[in-house]
């Protein structure tokens, strides 16, 4: 059972750079500063379009059962992006791509997965890895038994082995994200432990948006907001 969260990931200013030192990206939407004009990178995929409704104090997962209100949200999340296009250096499809271009300094602040983030912070420790203030986005791969297996006893049994803490935390030693095991945090290495506990305090993991079931209708028009987005000059 694995945890993931979408948040932010930005870069400690250079010596000599563009921008202030005294500005940090706290929220998604802070990716649309003018500062970060070209230096800047997210996907566009409906997490991005979650994630700045939610940083617009909108809250999208409760409007899903309304469809007008979710595409007025969508409507008003469009707006923003197409407005924040500047600032986007690229819209990242790939994890290696996108830490490819932190790793250059093309990119100074971007959306990112939590095992890329803190892979990039342990290459380069000036590269952090935050939860955004309006919350994470997170979601979690479940276990699953087929109907009509005959050895449920022995797959619960799986289950129930792989999520105690020292194991969960194996686990995590060899992937690279957390687990949604509690507690396994305290059986990986120091560094992993470090980077897990600062980019998720307890009021971050209490503030994390989880994915609901997505409606049928909703993701079409999502579609049609990211190609409008795509499109705009």
């Amino acid at each position: 059972m694995g945890q993931f969260m979408v948040c932010l990931m930005y870069g400690e200013p250079a010596a000599g750079s563009e921008y202030p030192s005294g500005r940090r990206v706290k929220d998604y939407t802070d990716l649309c500063d003018a500062q970060y004009k070209g230096k800047v990178s997210y996907r566009l995929k409906r997490p991005t379009l979650i994630g700045f409704a939610f940083s617009m104090g909108e809250d999208p997962f409760a409007a899903y059962s309304d469809p007008e209100k979710y595409k007025a949200i969508l409507d008003k999340v469009e707006k923003k992006l197409v407005e924040c296009k500047p600032n986007v250096k690229a819209y990242w499809s790939g994890g290696d791509e996108l830490l490819n271009l932190v790793r250059s300094g093309e990119v100074v602040a971007a959306m990112a997965w939590d095992a890329g983030g803190w892979k990039v912070n342990r290459d380069n420790a000036d590269i952090n890895f935050v939860a955004p203030a309006s919350g994470a986005l997170g979601w979690i791969d479940t276990f699953a038994i087929p109907r009509k297996s005959k050895a449920v006893d022995a797959a619960y049994q799986w289950i129930n082995f792989v999520m105690q803490p020292e194991i969960a935390a194996k686990i995590t030693e060899s992937a690279g994200n957390f687990t949604a095991s509690k507690g396994a945090d305290n059986f990986v290495n120091e560094t992993a432990k470090k980077q897990f506990q600062t980019s998720f305090p307890p009021a971050a993991i209490d503030n994390i948006k989880w994915y609901p079931t997505v409606p049928a209708g909703l993701e079409e028009m999502e579609g049609l907001v990211l190609d409008r987005v795509k499109a705009a000059n």
